[in-house]
């Protein structure tokens, strides 16, 4: 084989390589920083429990560093929700009682919509075109059913607190919803819950203090082993929040309803 015979073989499979390669690579990193974050127990330490236990180290430190400490949280905030670790509610709660709703709000609404972007935007170019490719006409119907609709179906398991919010957004990536669809319906889908979970963080102080005067009376009663100084966001959000949230879902799907009624369904 001559030369110029190789190079042309080895440009003609370079471009294939090179796709393969801009699909799966991205996908299999972000896969294996999730596995690598989980393998570190980095879930663990989102928790109310933690932040009650470094309250005064972490509030000394904002009122230090502000811009700096709005900074990290963003980007840790990001890192959160792009790994599907865990802890994204925790997370909101915490910028609420370290920096205020009015602060925490837009930053949580644009570091949640910035990790989700990149799942959205890792599964739809991987996960997503190799579905695409292959799909059969049912998965075809389906796909395009969804996307006429994206915006209501989007905004409606944005608003739901039962859908899991990393199963969202790499569901939306097997979809055909456009870019800007799903920025704009997230965005616009967690800002309730954003506000409603930083509210929450605001007011902590008196359940943190509340929960320390439980934990040292029973230490002082009982000794260290058998007491445990516990928060857990669960407990903190209460049935007629979490059906609130459901029920703004449930009108994000009205105009579907009337959209489909009318005869306008795929």
């Amino acid at each position: 084989m001559t030369q110029a015979t190789r190079q042309q073989s080895s440009d003609t499979g370079r471009p294939g390589w090179t796709r393969l390669a801009r699909r799966w690579l991205p996908a299999a990193a972000l896969l294996l920083l999730a596995v690598a974050g989980y393998g570190l127990g980095l879930h663990h330490h989102l928790s109310l429990t933690a932040l009650a236990e470094n309250r005064d180290l972490l509030r000394n430190w904002v009122d230090a560093h502000l811009a700096l400490a709005l900074a990290a949280f963003m980007l840790a905030y990001v890192a959160v929700v792009a790994l599907s670790i865990p802890g994204a509610a925790v997370m909101s709660i915490a910028g609420g009682f370290l920096f205020g709703w009015p602060l925490s709000v837009p930053a949580t609404v644009v570091s949640a919509v910035a990790g989700a972007a990149i799942v959205f935007q890792i599964v739809k170019t991987s996960f997503g075109a190799a579905l695409a490719e292959r799909s059969g006409p049912f998965l075809e119907r389906l796909s395009r059913g969804f996307a006429a609709h994206a915006f209501s179906l989007l905004l409606f398991l944005r608003l739901t607190p039962v859908f899991p919010f990393w199963a969202v957004n790499a569901v939306a990536g097997l979809s055909r919803i456009p870019f800007r669809t799903f920025i704009l319906a997230t965005a616009v889908g967690i800002l309730p819950a954003s506000l409603a979970f930083a509210l929450v963080g605001a007011g902590l102080d008196r359940t943190i203090e509340a929960q320390l005067a439980a934990y040292r009376a029973c230490v002082g009663a009982q000794g260290e082993a058998p007491c445990r100084l516990g928060l857990e966001a669960s407990a903190l959000l209460s049935t007629e929040l979490v059906l609130g949230l459901s029920a703004l879902g449930l009108v994000a799907l009205v105009p579907v309803a009337i959209r489909l009624w009318r005869g306008g369904g795929t």
